[in-house]
């Protein structure tokens, strides 16, 4: 089973602001969430990991 992250954690892990993680994902350049719930959204931890990945690899 594949662990979800909060929003705190990812602004956390990710050193991105609440605004700047919408506007990433809006621009298509940052993972969308799933649906938990009415009003809740959770990052699927894998997908943050390979984005995070990714970004590595550009700044080689």
């Amino acid at each position: 089973m594949q662990r979800l992250m909060r929003r705190p954690d990812v602004e956390d892990v990710t050193g991105l602001s609440r605004s700047t993680l919408y506007s990433m994902m809006a621009e298509g350049t940052f993972p969308k969430p799933v649906k938990l719930g009415k009003r809740a959204v959770g990052w699927r931890e894998a997908d943050i990991a390979t984005w995070l990945d990714s970004r590595a690899q550009d700044v080689d």
